[in-house]
């Protein structure tokens, strides 16, 4: 990798961690290409990257960004998973680990708070931006829905009366 190669990457792996919500950082070592390729379409589904950079250009790289608190982790064969969302890296990267045990989680970063490898599994436990809004609409929804059944249970009562009425003049 050449001097232009390197910036490049620097610049590359600067914009990736300016624009992100959570890093993950986590060893790979034992992995098959198979099984990484398999963790990069699961991040890249729920809207994550993944990226194996370099480590002494990744630290390079976290200089002036929120997540520089990873710099310390990142040693040996490391690769760093990112998302806008907070929860998705680190819910894909758990689920992969909990499979895989040459996946070891070593720690991550949201914003400028570092987390550990439980402060990730604790993250990845918390339900996903689209669950959360759905849980939302269910709770604007159900009032609305409840004021309506009680609403039309007279009415419905009312029709039944009447029903049982007209049934039983049609038998006699």
């Amino acid at each position: 990798m050449d001097r232009a190669e390197k910036k490049a990457a620097i610049e590359t792996l600067h914009t990736a961690f300016k624009a992100t919500n959570v890093v993950v950082v986590a060893h790979y070592s034992g992995l098959t290409v198979a099984q990484m390729q398999v963790l990069r379409k699961q991040m890249r589904l729920a809207g994550a990257t993944v990226q194996v950079a370099k480590n002494r250009l990744a630290r390079i790289a976290l200089e002036g960004t929120d997540v520089a608190s990873i710099g310390p982790l990142l040693k040996g064969p490391t690769l760093i998973a990112t998302s806008s969302d907070p929860i998705a890296a680190p819910k894909v990267a758990i689920d992969f680990a909990k499979g895989h045990e040459k996946f070891v989680i070593l720690g991550g970063a949201m914003g400028k708070t570092a987390l550990s490898p439980d402060s990730v599994k604790a993250l990845a436990s918390l339900p996903s931006l689209d669950e959360l809004r759905a849980k939302i609409v269910g709770l604007l929804v159900a009032p609305a829905t409840k004021i309506a059944q009680i609403v039309n249970a007279p009415a419905g009562k009312l029709a039944r009366v009447v029903q049982a009425y007209a049934s039983k003049d049609e038998a006699a």
